[in-house]
């Protein structure tokens, strides 16, 4: 398939006069295809990736969609195209009559696009539905929702893979916004992805000004926060640790006449979609909200995103201030640091699971497939902690995931699945702890912030950016590019101690690896070439 065929279909089908590079490359493989891992910014247009392929593909094209609110945007923008085909979405909201007529659509061929959530695509009768149709290529939105440690994990995406196979094991596209090369492996393995291509495309957004500051007492940051939102221009977003954070700000700037309101999970169904639809429609200057606040935020002119609280991670941070200036005007993203507070961090950061539900939902499998409804009887644990849990035992190859459930592997001792998926959870929590301190990294650095967030997901700044704090401060200037000391970027290496890592980050003196048992350390160059610690992997 030829660029100049797949700008037609684009221009002629949905408006759209001009695709980017990476969105042609996305669409070129998928149409042949391959299965494919885009990672494209907010606001570059990934929805346009699968959009246009399903129309160069026979059948329906099939996306998993993490929200309701994501899905409903998706079928209004193409109902606003020129001639694009039809969609429906399955959720749960839409009532059986919806429902049946989605089905019937999709059957009579009134319909090319099926949005549903993960939770929809693990039930068994919408898969035998769905294999009944002819499906050509299955979308995998928010692809970073399946990294059992990304910021938004899903347990249920764990199992696209297996529906893949029900449905004929079409290509699959997954997308997303942000991924550091860890994620993107991540992705890779749990969707099972075929020698997929992978593209990174600019994930830079210049013009969102980067700024860090610093507090040692937490009166002295609250109070400051409270300014720089008052003080804001325009429509913002502040990012807290805590629900009663969220409301307590909220509160503090309604009394500064602000209108203001908390959004968490905590919140009452109804009363969350009044925050977001207020929000999009302009009715609030500032929404206060935990991170339960983010995917679904379609909302071009946002013009600050604040955070009182340091987030979980690197890759939660570029995710949430990415949220600002999209509509590519000036726009500010600041965060508020206390080194204190990653401490809060790290006590979110160890979800550990017991011995004794481990050993339950081990007893309940047997060699055949066990639908994870029964397993939650047979333990007395919720379905998706069943789901997560299962996550353990599947990365420690003690159990399989199929179309009817889950079963142990053959000859797998209970025991030592047990012990294995235990060990499997200290790895994550080191993983989740050095996170914690690359986000530290960003927060502390006096180099360029951009040069460093761009380098934490594999895309190079060669230049200080001239829009950060540490750019105005002078400080971010004073270093020099780093010498080429032999190591690249995303360079697979061995470690003596650590074992496989991938080489992220390369400064004058030191350089940041990613090792998949210990997580991300910073080593001396100096050390590193002296002791021979280091070496390219084979």
């Amino acid at each position: 398939m030829k660029q100049d065929e797949i700008q037609q279909v684009a221009r002629t089908i949905f408006g759209w006069e001009h695709l980017r590079p990476a969105q042609l490359e996305a669409i070129q493989a998928a149409v042949s295809g391959q299965d494919v891992l885009a990672v494209l910014a907010t606001g570059y247009g990934k929805s346009a990736v699968y959009q246009v392929a399903a129309q160069l593909r026979e059948g329906i094209t099939v996306v998993v969609s993490p929200l309701i609110a994501l899905q409903e945007d998706q079928i209004a923008g193409l109902r606003q195209a020129p001639d694009a085909p039809g969609a429906v979405a399955l959720h749960s909201a839409g009532g059986a009559r919806r429902t049946e007529d989605a089905w019937r659509r999709l059957r009579s061929g009134e319909a090319e696009y099926v949005l549903l959530a993960p939770e929809q695509l693990a039930k068994d009768d919408v898969q035998d539905a769905l294999a009944e149709l002819e499906v050509s290529m299955l979308v995998v939105d928010e692809a970073h929702c399946i990294a059992s440690w990304g910021h938004d994990f899903r347990p249920d995406y764990l199992l696209i893979g297996a529906a893949a196979e029900r449905l004929g094991r079409p290509p699959i596209v997954a997308l997303t916004a942000t991924a550091s090369t860890p994620v993107r492996e991540e992705i890779v393995a749990r969707l099972d992805l075929r020698d997929p291509r992978i593209l990174l495309g600019d994930i830079d957004r210049p013009n969102i000004e980067l700024a860090v500051r610093r507090y040692a007492e937490d009166g002295e940051k609250r109070a400051a926060v409270v300014a720089e939102i008052v003080e804001a221009e325009g429509t913002g977003l502040l990012y807290v640790a805590t629900r009663r954070a969220a409301e307590r700000y909220a509160d503090e700037f309604a009394d500064h006449g602000l209108r203001a309101a908390a959004y968490h999970g905590g919140l009452p169904a109804r009363e969350r979609d009044r925050v977001h639809r207020e929000f999009l429609e302009g009715a609030l200057d500032v929404v206060c909200a935990t991170s339960a606040f983010g995917m679904g935020i379609d909302k071009e002119d946002v013009r600050f995103v604040v955070h009182a609280d340091a987030p979980e991670s690197v890759d939660a941070y570029y995710q949430e201030m990415g949220r600002a200036g999209r509509d590519g005007e000036p726009a500010r993203a600041t965060l508020h640091y206390r080194p204190e507070d990653l401490a809060l961090r790290r006590y979110f950061a160890t979800k550990r699971p017991g011995r004794p539900e481990l050993e339950r939902l081990v007893a309940a499998l047997g060699s055949s497939e066990t639908a994870r409804t029964r397993l939650a009887e047979a333990t007395g644990l919720s379905a998706r902690r069943v789901t997560a849990l299962l996550t353990l035992l599947v990365d420690t190859a003690a159990v399989k995931l199929g179309r009817r459930g889950a079963r142990l592997r053959g000859r797998v001792d209970a025991k030592r699945a047990v012990d294995q998926a235990l060990e499997r959870v200290e790895e994550r929590e080191r993983i989740d702890r050095s996170r914690i301190d690359m986000l530290r990294s960003y927060a502390e650095t006096r180099r360029c912030r951009r040069q460093v967030l761009l380098g934490y997901f594999g895309q190079p700044l060669d230049e200080p950016c001239g829009n950060c704090d540490t750019c105005a401060a002078g400080s971010a200037l004073e270093a020099t590019a780093a010498p080429d000391r032999g190591w690249r970027v995303d360079e697979r290496v061995d470690h003596d101690e650590w074992g496989p890592g991938t080489v992220m980050e390369v400064e004058d003196d030191r350089m940041t690896v990613f090792f998949e048992s210990a997580g991300y350390k910073t080593l001396a160059l100096q050390v590193v070439e002296e002791n021979e610690v280091l070496r390219r992997a084979s």
